[in-house]
């Protein structure tokens, strides 16, 4: 059977895709669920138009992203935690704090835009990339300082 996709899939297609399926797997679960429609000429062309809206849309949000990433591109964001011998923190910094500085600074990022591999667990200066986009990355710098 024959479908047209209306969102991604995994290792099936992507939006907009005709992709050939069981017949099964399209009525007990691609249909129900609206993640495909059946592969008419009428539906061909709806499918269309949510695609170009999506397009238009996503084109937009990657602008905004990208300028975004200008603006940020620079940003230092400074931290003040307790530490012990050896510039050891008691505790860590976590994207959750980098978001929360951020915000303080006017930036609202979500904490789970901000690729940070490990919890930071020393004292120092780090170069943190921000993933705003798909493919629009901005690196700003995070000073962890010792608590006066």
């Amino acid at each position: 059977m024959e479908v047209i996709l209306r969102e991604d899939i995994e290792n099936l297609g992507t939006r907009g895709q005709l992709v050939k399926v069981a017949p099964g797997y399209a009525r007990n679960f691609l249909l129900p669920k609206r993640m495909a429609v059946a592969a008419t000429e009428a539906n061909r062309k709806i499918v269309e138009q949510e695609r170009q809206a999506h397009l238009r849309k996503e084109t937009k949000i990657k602008g905004e992203a990208e300028e975004l990433a200008k603006i940020m591109t620079g940003v230092t964001v400074r931290i003040s935690q307790k530490a012990g011998e050896n510039d050891q923190l008691f505790g860590s910094v976590t994207s959750k704090d980098i978001a929360d500085a951020l915000t303080a600074q006017n930036y609202n990022i979500d904490r789970r835009k901000i690729q940070l591999d490990e919890p930071i667990k020393t004292l120092g200066e780090f170069k943190i990339p921000v993933r705003l986009y798909k493919d629009v990355v901005a690196e700003i710098t995070v000073i962890v300082a010792k608590e006066e």
